[in-house]
This record gives structure tokens, C-alpha cells and sequence, in this order.
């Protein structure tokens, strides 16, 4: 089948309230949706930034890969991600261009999937129907210890069985004493996992994390700066707790340099910043055969259908910004878990009304 077309939506999501974290405050979660389609059948994609920032910039480099995507045929999309990956090697691959890559790609996985009437799980061979779930974007560093146990007491009632809370204060005890609260609030049958969002030093990190370990966290996610491979494999060998990261890397070479630095117990590839679905199963499968855990960033309705392939995937992310787009909603299970679609493609749809309500360029 001939991809035809290419379309995009720009689309701002306000957040309910203003998130401060350790860079900024995140007041919009600003996305294009890509859209390319055949004769018969249509595949959807999503890229984002926040606050809008660089929006129209990104918006360009998706457009400039355009000539080498339409008149293509479907059946040969590897060729189009061999070409598309060598134009890029010019600008560099990692950043903005693997981002705009990912876009379209995503939109090609779905597109195959509708074509062949089949969920991408399926295209991919699942080895399982459900993953577990954690949630994401809560329990923040601005949050006082009564709001944070409120909080945390409210996502378990809405049957989450893992959860992730933000540290990163300068003072070691105060996040000890976070900690401390919440896991007090949920008990140990919940998973409790942490995010410092870059914000310590190694020393630091050591130090907190061995005063956390008595709370049983599942992980603790960037200690410190992303690009500190070496820090961050140091802080793994000191600290029983695993150490997630990678999120911040950029396709599978960044990844296999983690890998190699033994940087992460967990890896956390993000789908926009691998460059699309097709980079990051390279990425699974480097892992698998190192015996690292995957847990994707963000991205659920389309990591969902990944993550059934993977054979090391142990969770999903579930951020709440993106869910006013979709016309399907994750429903969690008494186990903590999502089913794994089974409509064509990624099983999530754009909800038009959605997309006009929250159009922005």
C-alpha cells in the first residue's frame, strides 16, 4: 500500500494545575499529532514538548522528512527509516530529528497494524494479555507530607498497586521523612517508586539511598544529571535499590553506551526520544540479551502494545496528560494491571472533538 498522506495537528493541553519541577514549571503539555494515510486505512503518531517550547520548530523537522515518507510503499517503511536515519546523521541523530522521526514512525506501526487488521502486540508476538501499570505526574516535590499521604491514599483507591513520588529536596531528612509518610499511608504490598529528576550528587544519592532502603522502594529513578553515565553506574554498585534512568538518552546508541557502563538497573527508554517504535524493540532486545528490566517512559497506549513483546518489559507509565485525546481510556484491573488492546494498530484512536477542542497552531 502507498502512504499518500501526511497530516498534523497541533493540540495544547492545559494541566489541571502548574507542576514545578527541577528545570521548570509545566503548565501545558503541548503535542502534534501525525496522521498518515493510504487508500483505505489511516496510522496515528504523537510527539510532545512542554510548554509549547520549540512546538513549531519540531513541527518543521517532521514536515522536512515528508518528501521521503509519501509515494513510499508501506511494505518497504524500513527503507524509508534507512534513509530518513542517514539524512539526519548531517544535523545529528540525537535530538530533534530522532524526535521527528519518531513521529512518524509510530504513525507507520499503527498503519501496519490496521492494514493487517491486527493490534501491533499481535504483529509483534505478545507474550502476555495485561502489564502492570504504575502512576506517574503525582505525589510532587511541592506536595506538604498531609497532601502527599492524602494523595497517595487516593491513587490506591483508584486501584494503582504502584506508584512513583518526586525527590530531590536539598535536605537529606526531608525526603527521608516523605518517604517515610507515604510508605507508612500505602503499606509494602503497594510499590512505591522515586524520581529525583537529576537533582543530586553522587555522594548525595548514595547516602539518601542507602537511608531510604529500609522503605523497599522499587527504584529510584535519576539521581543525577542524565548524561552522567559513570555516576550513575557508581551509585548502582553502592545501593541495593535499583537504580532506573534513560529516559533522557537518546536512540539505541545511547542506550547501548548505559548498558556498557552497567549505568541502570532499570532502563526507561523514552518512544519520542528513540527515535519510534522500531528503535526502541532494537533497544528491548539489547537489553533482553544483557538481562536488564525495561520499563517504558511515558507513552502508554502506544508502549502498552510494545511492552506486551517484550519478554523484560516490568511496567508502563501511566501519565494522566495525554488521556483527554483518546477516545479509549486504560481501565485498571484488582491486580494493578492494563489489558493489552486488541483493536488494529496501537488500539487508542485521536478523538476528533478532542482534537479541535484543544487545537492551538
Amino acid at each position: 500500500m502507498i502512504i499518500t498522506k501526511l497530516s498534523i495537528d497541533a493540540v495544547k493541553i492545559p494541566l489541571e494545575k502548574p507542576i514545578p519541577s527541577g528545570k521548570m514549571t509545566i503548565h501545558s503539555a503541548d503535542a502534534l499529532l501525525v496522521t498518515l494515510r493510504t487508500k483505505d486505512h489511516f496510522g496515528e503518531g504523537m510527539v510532545f514538548t512542554l510548554n509549547g517550547t520549540r512546538l513549531s520548530i519540531l513541527r518543521e523537522m517532521i514536515l522536512s522528512l515528508e518528501s521521503l515518507i509519501i509515494g513510499s510503499d508501506l511494505g518497504m517503511s524500513g527503507l524509508f527509516l534507512k534513509q530518513a536515519w542517514s539524512e539526519l546523521v548531517f544535523l545529528g541523530q540525537r535530538g530533534i530529528g530522532a524526535v521527528a522521526l519518531s513521529a512518524i514512525d509510530m504513525a507507520l506501526w499503527d498503519l501496519r497494524g490496521k492494514e493487517a487488521n491486527k493490534n501491533i502486540s499481535e504483529l509483534l508476538g505478545s507474550c502476555r494479555s495485561t502489564m502492570p501499570m504504575y502512576r506517574s505526574g503525582a505525589l510532587r516535590l511541592s506536595a506538604s507530607i498531609d497532601d502527599l499521604q492524602k494523595e497517595a491514599q487516593d491513587l490506591v483507591s483508584q486501584g494503582f498497586k504502584s506508584i512513583k513520588m518526586s525527590l530531590g529536596s536539598k535536605k537529606m531528612d526531608v525526603d527521608v521523612a516523605r518517604v517515610k509518610a507515604v510508605r507508612e499511608t500505602i503499606g509494602m504490598d503497594i510499590q512505591l517508586m522515586t524520581d529525583c529528576n537529576q537533582q543530586l550528587t553522587v555522594p548525595h544519592a548514595i547516602q539518601l539511598g542507602r537511608k531510604l532502603e529500609e522503605y523497599r522502594l522499587a527504584w529510584i529513578e535519576e539521581p543525577v544529571v542524565f548524561h552522567d553515565h559513570e555516576g550513575e553506574a557508581e551509585i548502582a554498585r553502592a545501593l541495593d535499590t535499583p537504580i532506573a534512568s534513560g529516559e533522557n538518552e537518546f536512540t539505541l546508541l545511547g542506550m547501548k553506551e548505559m548498558i556498557e557502563r552497567k549505568s541502570a538497573d532499570i532502563l526507561m527508554p523514552d518512544l519520542q526520544r528513540m527515535g519510534g517504535p522500531s528503535e526502541l524493540m532494537k533497544v528491548a532486545n539489547l537489553a533482553l540479551a544483557h538481562n536488564i528490566p525495561i520499563a517504558p517512559h511515558l507513552f502508554t497506549q502506544m508502549s502498552l502494545s510494545l511492552a506486551a513483546a517484550m519478554p523484560n518489559a516490568i511496567y508502563v507509565e501511566y501519565m494522566p496528560w495525554f488521556a483527554p485525546l483518546y477516545e479509549e481510556q486504560l481501565e485498571l484491573d484488582d491486580q494493578g494491571e492494563v489489558a493489552i488492546p486488541k483493536a488494529p494498530g496501537w488500539g487508542f484512536h485521536f478523538d476528533q472533538n478532542a482534537v479541535k477542542r484543544f487545537r492551538s497552531i
